[in-house]
């Protein structure tokens, strides 16, 4: 299987504008690319899934077993010519200075995939062959298969490059990109635009990125790379169980530009369980699709479009209504938001779903960020007490004030080792800031879904 792993020196260098020409070019070479993302970002995996028509997958060493992270490339790669993963932060920064645990590295090893690194060339001449030589020696162990070099003046600068690295360092350059302020990407306070927020509907800045890609990009040399994990071994076909009509759930999904953030790996296990995904927009449907068993509330932007939200009152009500009703709902982060009493942004509050009595504040800096464990502290939606999973926050937002709520979760963030209760529930609602990943324990999806089998047998007996 041809495969690589695109990683940088450090945040900011264009990874993810690197990767996007790579996957467009291969893309136009007629192949069948399969995109992944290190780490547990939303944001990159959407300008993946939009550029390779294929639907991206995150790895994350932290978060998922050694055997997990491997089904999921396995799994991803079905039916494609090539994988190429993006890498998160710098090629060696994880989860402590001191270890590879969690760092792109770390993934890369573990599923055999050669590492293209990504460097910022735009202020360096000969001095950049010092930062590929340090990357070439600090790990032996490390497959440094190529370099491209990013942000790059022009011809006569790459040449200066080129000559400064090929006289010390034995990595192959792979080619260079230009600065080129039409291919890049903004970004807001959670990071990149989102996919769905591109300014390039009419494809421009894809044609932009292909086109300099094939220029300036040894596609050939790209392609010459392997991923040398075994792809047939021990890698279970996925598939959605044959439920009869009465086991099936449906589970109702938002899914519009306020609500995007979801490990599609989730939705598998959750189809695999036997449910059927269903989306929807809050923004923009008046009334939830018909014959939903439960509701399952992403993380997303819904600060950017509180007002639309907000107005929404027919929605608001049929969310209110559900939850009322006794049937499951579960939230993370940008979800609970929605289902708060309000929202405030820039000072202007906006009247919110008031399911559960939670009024949430947007702050101007990062309240929570990192790794987390969570372990449930009694018998919630996702399972029983004691049941520990793994996940991630990331938020600019607070609880500004909150009413008398329970809570089911005790967190640990890895990064602050701060520890918190979370897990905010109100009869069979269950919401949380955290972004939970299924396949760090994957009876959570079983438990879910097993949980609104429950509360529909129980509506159907006491209707």
């Amino acid at each position: 299987m041809k495969g690589m792993l695109i990683s940088g020196t450090a945040s900011g260098v264009g990874k993810t504008t690197v990767s996007l020409a790579i996957m467009a070019a291969l893309r136009r070479c007629g192949l069948t690319v399969q995109p992944l993302k290190c780490g547990p970002d939303f944001l990159d995996t959407g300008h993946h899934t939009r550029i390779c028509g294929r639907t991206a997958r995150n790895l994350d060493t932290w978060m998922l077993s050694v055997e997990a992270n491997r089904s999921v490339l396995r799994n991803a790669a079905r039916g494609a010519d090539v994988v190429v993963a993006e890498g998160m932060m710098g090629l060696f920064d994880g989860k402590s200075g001191s270890t590879e645990t969690g760092s792109s590295a770390e993934v890369a090893k573990l599923l055999q995939l050669p590492v293209v690194l990504v460097v910022d060339a735009s202020k360096s001449a000969r001095s950049v062959a010092a930062v590929v030589l340090g990357f070439e020696k600090f790990d032996a162990d490390l497959q440094l298969a190529g370099v491209i070099l990013n942000r790059v003046a022009g011809e006569r600068h790459f040449e200066m490059l080129r000559d400064a690295i090929e006289s010390s360092c034995t990595t192959k350059i792979l080619g260079w990109l230009p600065t080129e302020p039409a291919i890049a990407i903004p970004e807001r306070h959670l990071g990149l635009h989102g996919a769905e927020m591109a300014a390039d509907d009419n494809g421009a800045a894809v044609d932009s990125l292909t086109a300099l890609a094939e220029k300036h990009l040894d596609l050939n040399g790209l392609l010459d790379l392997e991923c040398g994990l075994n792809m047939a071994e021990s890698a279970p076909v996925p598939s959605v169980r044959s439920k009869s009509k009465d086991e099936t759930v449906r589970i109702g999904m938002p899914s519009d530009p306020a609500f995007s953030f979801y490990y599609e790996d989730n939705l598998d296990m959750l189809r695999e369980q036997g449910a059927e995904i269903v989306r929807f927009s809050p923004m923009n449907d008046a009334t939830l699709p018909v014959g939903l068993d439960a509701l399952y509330l992403g993380g997303g932007y819904p600060e950017l479009y509180a007002k639309e939200l907000s107005s929404n009152r027919e929605m608001l009500e049929q969310v209110r209504v559900f939850a009322a009703s006794g049937r499951p709902v579960y939230a993370e982060c940008g979800g609970m938001l929605y289902l708060g009493t309000s929202l405030c942004v820039d000072g202007e509050n906006y009247s919110m779903a008031s399911v559960l009595p939670l009024a949430m504040q947007m702050t101007e800096r990062l309240v929570q960020f990192g790794y987390t464990t969570v372990e449930f502290t009694e018998d919630c939606l996702l399972g029983r007490k004691g049941t520990v999973v793994r996940g991630h926050s990331f938020h600019y937002s607070r609880i500004a004030s909150q009413g008398e709520i329970g809570t089911s979760y005790h967190v640990r963030y890895s990064l602050s080792g701060k520890e918190d209760l979370e897990g905010f529930r109100r009869g069979n609602v269950l919401a949380s800031y955290i972004h939970l990943h299924f396949g760090a324990n994957p009876a959570v999806a079983e438990n879910f879904v097993a949980a609104i089998r429950q509360a529909r047998t129980l509506q159907a007996v006491t209707a």
